[in-house]
């Protein structure tokens, strides 16, 4: 019996084609028409969305991507494009690899279809979210089945789990980091990790009795909050501390991107910036870990505007601490994750 053809699908959220606010429009209707991602019904989403967010919005986030865009594109596209060709040299060329993005595009039945063309009857899907959350790995693992669903033959299919505290993934953060740190020698390290409303928080709790319960409920993960995005994001900050061997008071962690009047899980970043400065940290260094390629939320978010309110509130200097994006030491890392899930693809 012939061996099947296996093939490797990186998932990320996406990007706008343009940095111009039609395009913009198009990709935030698509991104926040998702009910996990705006989790409320229907009809009050519609009415937020295209009465309260699109008329304004698209405007607003069109100039921060402009800030950001360079002449390859979109900096996560980019980024994304060269690990996937980084991958498939890993690999000899032997295994097709395809990068795809929940909204916009390339898409995933684009992809689908190139792996089918390809010959390949089993794919390795790769969320590229460290953390678990149902807004982002929970919504583009549920667009992949759904598009696989279509195909007349359907493909086998495996994913490559949450990685937030895998050695490989901390390491890699860590080799980025380490040359960075010691060039702008920070009094604090912040780690900004992307936020989420509370009651996304607390729906991942099977029990309904921990998540956001007492205040050392993201100590430790258990199967009570072993799908909780929070408790996820205090794993991986300890482990980047340690691989990094900051001492304690060395680093903190905070939430980013927030939206809305309803709670999000704390602390916020934008307030941190603003609080660690005034308390007389001079040089911040701040490392985005829920993302594993530069985009809007670290170079613009963070890069420009966090820098611009520390500097603002009397710090000296922010320095962003690059992502992973396509080093070489997170190809390794991924293809020691792929190998993991799938033997096939050890190497």
């Amino acid at each position: 019996m012939s061996r099947s053809r296996t093939g490797i699908l990186l998932l990320n959220l996406g990007t706008p084609v343009a940095p111009e606010t039609g395009p913009v429009r198009r990709y935030l209707a698509e991104f926040l028409n998702d009910p996990r991602v705006l989790d409320i019904p229907t009809v009050p989403r519609a009415l937020l969305l295209y009465g309260a967010i699109l008329p304004f919005r698209p405007r607003q986030s069109a100039h921060a991507y402009r800030k950001i865009w360079t002449n390859e594109g979109s900096p996560l596209l980019t980024a994304g494009r060269a690990l996937a060709e980084k991958l498939a040299k890993r690999y000899g060329g032997a295994v097709p690899v395809e990068l795809a993005m929940r909204y916009q595009e390339p898409s995933i039945r684009d992809a689908l279809a190139r792996f089918q063309s390809a010959g390949v009857e089993r794919i390795v899907a790769v969320p590229l979210f460290p953390q678990y959350s149902s807004a982002a790995t929970g919504s583009a693992l549920e667009a992949l089945y759904a598009e696989a669903g279509r195909l007349h033959n359907v493909p086998s299919l495996q994913v490559v789990p949450a990685f937030y505290e895998h050695s490989a993934f901390l390491e890699a953060v860590a080799t980025v980091a380490r040359p960075v740190l010691a060039a702008f020698r920070p009094d604090r390290l912040l780690m900004s990790f992307h936020g989420l409303p509370v009651r996304q928080v607390r729906k991942g709790d099977p029990t309904g009795t921990h998540c956001y319960q007492s205040e050392n409920c993201c100590n430790a993960i258990g199967p009570e909050n072993a799908f909780c995005y929070r408790a996820q994001c205090h794993a991986t900050a300890r482990g980047i501390a340690a691989a990094l061997e900051l001492p304690p008071g060395a680093w903190e962690l905070a939430f980013q991107s927030r939206l809305g009047r309803i709670p999000w899980i704390e602390p916020y970043t934008d307030v941190r910036v603003v609080a660690l400065a005034r308390a007389g940290v001079r040089r911040l260094a701040v490392l985005c870990p829920a993302f594993v390629a530069d985009c809007l939320e670290t170079l613009e978010e963070i890069g420009i505007r966090a820098r611009e309110s520390f500097l603002a509130a009397g710090g000296e200097a922010l320095e962003l601490v690059p992502c992973v994006n396509a080093s070489e030491v997170w190809v390794g890392a991924l293809v020691g994750l792929l190998g993991e899930t799938s033997p096939d693809l050890a190497r």
